[in-house]
C-alpha cells in the first residue's frame, strides 16, 4: 500500500493525481457512514477486495477521468489487475488479446472490435494503461445483436444458436421477479413516456418489457460469468476491476448479485458515480443503498448522445 498512498497523498484537496493522470473535483461519500472520504482513503478501502464494480454515466467525461484515476491507483497497489469491460462483447476477446500482446496494431483492434463510439476519449486511456501494465482484459459483454435478438424474440432466441455462438452468452441465465426487475420496469415506464414522468397506466406493453428486462439480465449474466471466470482463472491475488453502466450494479444487483450467486466468497465493491450540478450540497440521502462508495463529479454540459 505505501507505493499507491504515496501516488496519491500528494493530491490536491479536491482533486485526484495518479502518475500523469488528474482528476480534478471529484468528492468521495462512503454511503454507510454518509462520510467524505480523501481518493485516497477510497483506494485504501477498496484495494483489498477481489472485484470493485464502477458503475459509470456513460456521456459523463468526469466520470471516465475518475475511472482511469481509480483503476491507476488500484494498479499501483501492487496486486495483479484484470480490467473488465461492459464495452467490449466476448466475440472480440481474440482481437483484444492479439492487441494486448502487439501481434495486431490499433488500426486492425479498433476495425474489428467494434469499439463505442467515443472510445478513443473515454475507454481507450484505460486499455492503454493495462497494455502497459500487462494487465489483462476482459471482453465481458454479450455480443449486442444477441441481446437485440433476445428483445425481440425473448431467451427463445438463445436456442437458435451455433455451439460458438452460444458460448457468447453466460451458460446459465436467471431472470427472477425480483426488486431488479421492478427497477427495470420503472425505467422502461419513462422510455414510453419518451422519457417524461410517466402517466398513470404508461407503460410499454408487457410482453414486450418482458422481453427487454430479459435481454437485461443476460447481459448481465455474461459479464457476471465473465468476470467470475476471470477471477478464477487469474493469478490467485488478482483484483478483476469491471466498468458497467450503473444501472448493471447499482444496488448490488444485476451483474454484482449474479457474480455473488456464481463465486458467493468473493470480496466485492460497488462504487457509482453521480454527474451533479454542486458536490458541495450533493447528498447521500436521495442515493441511500445505491452503492458501497459514491463519487460526485462535476456534471458538465452533454456531448452528443452515447450508445445504449
Amino acid at each position: 500500500m505505501l507505493t499507491l498512498l504515496a501516488a496519491t497523498a500528494c493530491a490536491p484537496r479536491g482533486g485526484v493525481t495518479t502518475g500523469a493522470v488528474s482528476v480534478p473535483g471529484v468528492r468521495v461519500v462512503e454511503t454507510a457512514s454518509g462520510q467524505d472520504l480523501a481518493f485516497s482513503d477510497l483506494v485504501q478501502r477498496i484495494a483489498g477486495a477481489d472485484v470493485v464494480f464502477f458503475g459509470e454515466q456513460h456521456d459523463d467525461p468526469e466520470t471516465h477521468r475518475t475511472e482511469l484515476g481509480v483503476l491507476d491507483a488500484i494498479g499501483r497497489s501492487g496486486r495483479p489487475v484484470i480490467l473488465s469491460l461492459e464495452m467490449f462483447e466476448r466475440d472480440v476477446q481474440g482481437v483484444l488479446d492479439d492487441y494486448l500482446a502487439g501481434r495486431v496494431g490499433e488500426a486492425e483492434f479498433l476495425a474489428k472490435s467494434r469499439p463505442w463510439d467515443r472510445y478513443v476519449t473515454d475507454y481507450r486511456p484505460m486499455v492503454e494503461l493495462a497494455k502497459a501494465r500487462g494487465w489483462a482484459v476482459v471482453a465481458s459483454n454479450v455480443p449486442r445483436s444477441m441481446a437485440s435478438a433476445i428483445g425481440r424474440k425473448g431467451l427463445a432466441a438463445l436456442d437458435t444458436l451455433t455451439p460458438v455462438e452460444r458460448s457468447w452468452a453466460a451458460r446459465d441465465n436467471q431472470c427472477p421477479d425480483d426488486a431488479y426487475r421492478a427497477r427495470f420496469m420503472e425505467t422502461m415506464r419513462g422510455h414510453g413516456s419518451g422519457g417524461a414522468a410517466p402517466a398513470p397506466g404508461d407503460t410499454l406493453p408487457t410482453t414486450v418489457a418482458n422481453r427487454f428486462y430479459y435481454a437485461q439480465c443476460v447481459k448481465d449474466e455474461t459479464m457476471a460469468e465473465s468476470i467470475a471466470s476471470a477471477r478464477e482463472r487469474g493469478p490467485r491475488n488478482a483484483i478483476v476491476v469491471h466498468y458497467d453502466g450503473a444501472f448493471h450494479s447499482d444496488y448490488h444487483q444485476g451483474t454484482v448479485a449474479r457474480v455473488q450467486r456464481r463465486a458467493p466468497n468473493l470480496r466485492m465493491v460497488v462504487l457509482s458515480a453521480v454527474p451533479v450540478t454542486d458536490q458541495s450540497t450533493a447528498t447521500v440521502v436521495e442515493h441511500k443503498g445505491r452503492a458501497d462508495f459514491l463519487i460526485f463529479t462535476k456534471r458538465i454540459p452533454p456531448r452528443a448522445p452515447a450508445r445504449p
